[in-house]
């Protein structure tokens, strides 16, 4: 934490979103790393806690990272150089490797607009520019499940591109009870595409 990932200079924002684990809140309260912040709020969802972090960063790409998911060490620098080389493009996604209760890779594909609007085929970690953060007025708080879709969706339809690595540089834990699989259950995920829908019609 706090060091340069390459020739990268990057800042590190944690936010707690409202945790009740004694541990964590412990751990946190006396964090102190070099380019690190610490932000502690009341339980705003996942949407809140990154519009938060979000708002205190001063850097130009943003790349958010959950609590139990990890990175590849290149995928940082690799991404950077997309962005950095392709002023069109808004974020840049790779494929996923899954890890805990089921372990495969999930391929990401280049990003299509009339496709994203019928499937979510782009990792929740990918780097985007905060201009387009700003733009599309963050991750819509309202939403619990499936965020970065509407949010992907939102950034695509502003006529910003997307591009994909093609190489599992994002390690996402798959477990029980997660946001995810509660957000595909029928009757959640058709609210939450009606929501989507609402939002980008």
């Amino acid at each position: 934490a706090g060091e340069d990932a390459g020739n990268l200079a990057l800042d590190i924002i944690i936010v707690n979103d409202g945790s009740t684990d004694d541990f964590t809140n412990a751990l946190l309260s006396s964090y102190k790393k070099p380019k690190t912040m610490v932000f502690g709020i009341e339980n705003r969802g996942l949407s809140g806690a990154r519009n938060l972090g979000i708002s205190k960063s001063k850097g130009e790409y943003i790349l958010p990272l959950d609590a139990d998911d990890k990175f590849r060490p290149t995928y940082l620098d690799k991404a950077v150089a997309i962005l950095n080389e392709n002023p069109d493009i808004g974020f840049v996604a790779c494929w996923a490797e899954f890890f805990g209760e089921e372990k495969y890779i999930w391929k990401t594909r280049s990003f299509d607009l009339k496709e994203a609007l019928v499937r979510n085929h782009i990792c929740s970690s990918s780097l985007f520019r905060k201009k387009c953060w700003e733009e599309v007025g963050g991750y819509d708080e309202e939403m619990r499940g499936y965020e970065d879709w509407n949010f992907w969706i939102s950034i695509l339809s502003r006529g910003w591109k997307g591009e994909v690595i093609s190489e599992p540089l994002f390690l996402y834990r798959r477990k029980s009870g997660s946001m995810v699989r509660e957000s595909n259950r029928i009757e959640n995920r058709l609210k939450l595409v009606e929501k989507i829908i609402d939002n980008n019609i």
